[in-house]
């Protein structure tokens, strides 16, 4: 049965894939044309499965540009997703927290994002347009749809994770270097709540491909404003935060999926 679902792993919430009932793992580079994952808490793996009744397929592990990969490399991963039946993508990073009302630990459900790297010129879509995938000229006002944002909400609120949940804004810079304090400040001031170095481009080519997409970021530090400040961001923590909330991130998706069960499913 081909998986109707596919999640992204974001670094260090690999073990998603871990809980998936009946695997079938095959290692990026095992796959024809498939990038391989170079940052630590991505293990590059492609993981088939089960989870809570549903069918799935998990990427343990992405690619960024900043490893060197052009965005058309980048997203490659989500046209196969495609090509294979997929209709669904979970999308999850891990993010710092702009909105000084997030906490480290947070999870925030994607309303929209803002992405400094295309409006630079870097769309995955940049080329020749493939009419077998999707228009010329994809809209993103709705690139994150409500209806999943919902069932992501409901299922947080069934599970007691309200306190922890939250929804926003997330934007994309290049990487691999974390932002200034000026850049963060810029960031805020243009209504960004979370702040990562991926995910963006996966989701317009995953609507382009016309997937129905659900972003999630764990906030795993607040970033720095303030130049009197001693902290610093570092790839360590955010792998740390990630295992810690770990445990919460798969309820929340095992929940989700059997939402999506119970709405595609006749009575």
């Amino acid at each position: 049965q081909c998986p109707k679902t596919a999640i992204i792993c974001g670094s260090g919430l690999g073990g998603l894939a871990d809980v998936l009932n009946n695997k079938t793992v095959f290692l990026y580079e095992d796959i024809p044309h498939f990038p391989r994952s170079t940052v630590a808490g991505h293990l590059g793996r492609l993981v088939f499965g089960e989870l809570n009744g549903q069918t799935c397929v998990c990427m343990q592990g992405r690619f960024h540009y900043y490893e060197g990969y052009s965005v058309s490399m980048v997203t490659f991963p989500i046209r196969v997703l495609f090509l294979l039946g997929v209709e669904i993508l979970i999308v999850t990073n891990a993010a710092g927290g702009l909105n000084p009302s997030f906490q480290v630990g947070d999870i925030m459900f994607i309303r929209d994002h803002i992405s400094m790297f295309g409006l630079g010129g870097q769309n995955p879509l940049r080329g020749p347009n493939d009419e077998r995938f999707g228009v010329r000229f994809p809209c993103m006002s709705d690139a994150y749809e409500q209806d999943l944002l919902g069932l992501a909400m409901e299922s947080a609120q069934e599970l007691g994770f309200v306190s922890f949940t939250r929804e926003g804004v997330y934007c994309q810079l290049a990487g691999p270097s974390y932002e200034t304090i000026a850049e963060c400040r810029v960031l805020q001031a243009l209504g960004a709540d979370a702040v990562g170095m991926s995910t963006i481009p996966e989701v317009i080519v995953a609507r382009h491909c016309g997937l129905r997409v659900l972003g999630i970021s764990l906030i795993t530090n607040k970033v720095v404003m303030s130049y009197n400040s001693q902290e610093k961001a570092n790839h360590e923590e955010v792998l740390h935060i990630s295992v810690v909330r770990a445990e919460a991130l798969q309820k929340l998706v095992t929940r989700l999926l059997g939402k999506l069960g119970e709405s595609t499913n006749p009575l």
